[in-house]
């Protein structure tokens, strides 16, 4: 059976894809909501082959392919449907942006972004992204009975600290489940087999077993060994839809996807996730603490590049192993700094502008940024006008190097800015390089000057 014919002869009758606001399937059906629907539409689907039926429930259009098929074709279907929207996006796009006009600047550079490399890169941190808020609940949590205890050091015995200690280390104790579900989703696979591979090498029942004369290790290769052993599932689960029948699809697919990838994980990929994450986890950590301040300088003054050219996706599950690891991640903090920088060289243009538009852009923009939002000033401000963009890496160079020097690490992950202060280890000393890179932003940005943009008014 051809699933890519089938779904874009689906495609074909219920698209384009802005009209598709929502793609899920069960077992058996492929559910869409959909903007508008011909009165034709139910007819034309159901001449297509493969389809058994079609029932419409008033929100829902759920399109009947049966066991097996239904998962291969919804997966297809997505794929067109997202192939289809970066299309027209990419083309809607297409006019030269303005000072302030952020969003079309930024679609600009995602479509120039649009390789192989890079949306494998993108959807590698689309695993993690769905964490993000557990990761900040936590992180905060922590960093907050952290507080506490130093203000009061006796606290730490009661019941209510140990209770609130739990609850920030739970976002840890689940983390691989989560990441197993997710990657299994974002490969293609059932996301609920990617959760229990993960659960399985994070089983603390594996301690008391020996395989030969190796003694098994709970979680051993964390984040990296649950992406690894979730996406071979994926993809053996994908390859046993094609061979097996549908009709035994429901059941032997599971059964032998779990069969087939738990072994392998447990004698080969835990091995070798574990050997990935060391090197991970002492590479980050050496280069910071035998680099000091010049990596801190470096990595901060390179970070807003490299989130230009679409690469910074890659650094997402490396923060995620080292919270894994060490509890908290110190690139994040000398990362954090790009964005503070970006703060100090808006600041000097909202200063130096005759432009009312460009002063009511700086104006609305530099709130969101300093709690470390920095979309609307990069793409609206800072990149358009060019020496400002300079000026904010500058900035974020001087106070990633004041991040890096004292090793100041945080354990929360998805906040930047001011926020992040709460998770740090040494709130005064991050807030130490928060100020540098806001003042060495406004002075890089004040000397190198930019082309004021005319009044049109």
């Amino acid at each position: 059976m051809n699933y890519e014919h089938i779904a874009q002869e689906i495609y074909d009758v219920t698209g384009p894809a802005a009209n598709i606001t929502s793609i899920s399937h069960c077992m058996t059906r492929l559910r869409l909501y959909l903007a508008q629907r011909p009165a034709d539409m139910e007819a034309r689907l159901k001449k297509i082959e493969g389809i058994l039926g079609v029932n419409d429930t008033g929100d829902e259009l759920q399109i009947i392919l049966g066991p097996g098929t239904a998962d291969s074709v919804t997966d297809c279907f997505s794929h067109i449907v997202t192939k289809e929207s970066a299309a027209a996006k990419a083309v809607s796009s297409a006019s030269r942006p303005q000072i302030g006009d952020g969003q079309a600047l930024h679609a600009q550079i995602r479509a120039k972004n649009a390789t192989p490399f890079k949306l494998f890169l993108k959807r590698l941190a689309s695993i993690f992204l769905p964490l993000i808020p557990a990761f900040i609940a936590c992180g905060l949590t922590t960093g907050l009975l952290g507080t506490a205890a130093k203000f009061d050091p006796t606290i730490t015995s009661t019941a209510w600290f140990q209770l609130g200690a739990v609850a920030g280390n739970v976002v840890f104790w689940s983390m691989n489940l989560f990441i197993g579900y997710n990657t299994a989703k974002e490969f293609g696979g059932s996301p609920i087999l990617g959760g229990i591979l993960g659960g399985l090498i994070s089983h603390p029942g594996l301690a008391a077993i020996t395989l030969g004369d190796t003694q098994l290790v709970p979680g051993r290769g964390g984040v990296i060994s649950v992406l690894l052993v979730a996406a071979l599932g994926a993809w053996i689960e994908k390859r046993l839809q094609r061979l097996i029948p549908d009709m035994f699809s429901l059941f032997l697919v599971p059964l032998l996807t779990f069969l087939i990838a738990g072994p392998i994980a447990i004698c080969l990929l835990q091995p070798l996730g574990g050997f990935i994450a060391s090197s991970i986890g002492s590479a980050a950590t050496t280069a910071v603490q035998s680099g000091g301040a010049i990596t801190g300088f470096v990595l901060g003054g390179l970070w807003l590049p490299i989130v230009m050219l679409g690469i910074h996706q890659a650094f997402t599950p490396i923060h995620v192993e080292l919270l894994s690891q060490y509890g908290m991640t110190i690139l994040l903090p000398i990362l954090a700094m790009a964005g503070a920088g970006q703060v100090g060289a808006s600041f000097a243009v909202f200063c130096k502008t005759k432009n009312p538009h460009l002063k009511k852009t700086v104006a609305s923009a530099l709130p969101v940024g300093i709690m470390g939002i920095g979309e609307p000033l990069i793409y609206g401000v800072t990149l358009p006008l060019g020496k400002p963009f300079l000026a904010a890496c500058i900035g974020g160079a001087f106070g990633g190097a004041v991040q890096a020097a004292f090793v100041v690490g945080a354990s929360a992950l998805g906040i930047s800015g001011l926020p992040l202060a709460a998770t740090t280890n040494h709130v005064l000393i991050y807030l130490a390089g928060v100020l540098t890179a806001y003042v060495t932003g406004f002075i890089a940005a004040w000397l190198l000057g930019f082309d004021d943009p005319a009044n049109e008014a």
